[in-house]
């Protein structure tokens, strides 16, 4: 806590919106739209690379969160006072950071796949920084940055070449797969049936955190062992294209998420469905968007660009 002391006495209001903005690097947002950017657009066993390592480090994240549950820094120390603007956004246990795990993953995924050392040195300072920034806000701890960090950097590591390989190799991929929906599964009946019981109204709903994540995490991941075989044999979608068509293919595909994920949990709301488990329904939709429904409007969008080039 010292360190966090220490730094809540630079803060200024300048610090206060650097630290808020760089923090946003590390939200799942950021993390989809990054990792379908690539996956649509640049090399799809890219962005399997970025969604496997996004997709395990969160497991294994929550899993420490619940297994630990650790309370937030002005949690353990009420006299502490994180930045306000940051509070709502820190949910669930302290430690690992989520966000920190996140942007490692993320950014230090592509940094690893890439090839340009102008795009590997921002990558790594942006995840630095956002990193540091979880710590200036006073959200969490250097234990908890730490080791988030050092798990995210091995995982980028540990997956680079297993991805590559399963990339080329069909039966490997779906093997991965497999063995990913497994761990997911083995995560949702620790977080409802085998963890700790929670004591008091905060450590309830941290423990929701993590179950309605568990839920997520695995619909997501049994998504993408559905459209993985798929798509490959019906589909197999060009990624390059002019770049209106790019743009045309990330700002609909987005959009389309945003409409299947919340017109789903305000569906699942109406009719009175409030069960954790229906983010697993909402995850197992998006990604079946993204990596199925989706792609299959790209060979008209890149049609379109060739009309419009031989004129």
């Amino acid at each position: 806590m010292s360190v966090l002391y220490w730094l809540e006495s630079i803060r200024n209001p300048f610090l206060d919106a650097l630290m808020q903005f760089f923090t946003l690097f590390g939200e799942e947002l950021l993390f989809i739209v990054l990792a379908l950017t690539v996956f649509w657009c640049v090399d799809k066993r890219e962005g399997y690379y970025l969604l496997f390592v996004g997709f395990f480090g969160t497991i294994l994240n929550q899993f420490l969160k619940l297994l630990y549950r650790i309370p937030r820094p002005w949690v353990k120390d009420p006299t502490f006072q994180p930045v306000d603007s940051a509070v709502g956004g820190a949910t669930g246990y302290s430690f690992p950071s989520g966000h920190t795990q996140n942007v490692t993953g993320t950014l230090g995924g592509i940094a690893r796949w890439s090839k340009r050392t102008g795009v590997r040195v921002l990558c790594v300072v942006v995840l630095l920084l956002t990193a540091f920034s979880r710590m200036y806000l006073g959200v969490h701890t250097p234990l908890d940055v730490g080791v988030s960090l050092a798990i995210g950097v091995v995982l980028v590591f540990v997956f680079y070449p297993i991805v590559r390989k399963a990339a080329e190799n069909p039966k490997y991929m779906a093997v991965l797969l497999g063995i990913m929906a497994a761990l997911s599964f083995a995560f949702v009946l620790y977080a409802n049936l085998w963890a700790a019981p929670a004591q008091g109204a905060e450590a309830l709903e941290n423990l929701r955190e993590g179950q309605k994540n568990s839920y997520s995490l695995f619909g997501a991941l049994l998504g993408f062992c559905v459209a993985y075989p798929l798509e490959r044999r019906f589909i197999r979608f060009a990624e390059k294209s002019v770049w209106w068509v790019q743009v045309l293919k990330v700002v609909g595909g987005l959009v389309g998420l945003l409409i299947i994920k919340e017109g789903l949990k305000l569906v699942f709301s109406a009719v009175g469905f409030t069960w954790l488990g229906t983010n697993a329904i909402r995850y197992f939709a998006v990604v079946l968007f993204a990596a199925l429904v989706w792609p299959l409007v790209f060979p008209y969008l890149n049609r379109l660009a060739s009309g419009r080039n031989a004129k």
